[in-house]
């Protein structure tokens, strides 16, 4: 069993309140949940509203397809035009790491 996160640094757009903020991310945030049968949440930056840190997390049989999801969800991230992908930071576990 592999599990991968990746951590999304993301710079909003035209966003001046955190209503206006939640009213960009939680969309995002849905259709990641939907489309990749991920979990994902706002996990950092959430006093800023330009600024948002988005979570992803799944788990797979073969480090292949996790590694699949998690490039699915960079793309989708990326090419959002509300939003600008600024970095992200993955990682990869197994059954075995310590």
């Amino acid at each position: 069993m592999f599990t991968g996160t990746l951590t999304a640094d993301l710079l909003l757009g035209d966003v001046h309140s955190l209503k206006g903020k939640r009213a960009v991310v939680r969309p995002i945030v849905a259709e990641l949940r939907r489309r990749f049968a991920v979990a994902a949440a706002e996990v950092g930056d959430q006093d800023l509203h330009r600024r948002v840190q988005v979570g992803v997390a799944t788990v797979a049989g073969e480090p292949g397809q996790v590694i699949d999801v998690l490039d699915a969800c960079e793309r989708l991230l990326a090419e959002r035009p509300e939003v600008t992908l600024l970095s992200t930071h993955r990682q990869l576990h197994s059954d075995g790491d310590d």
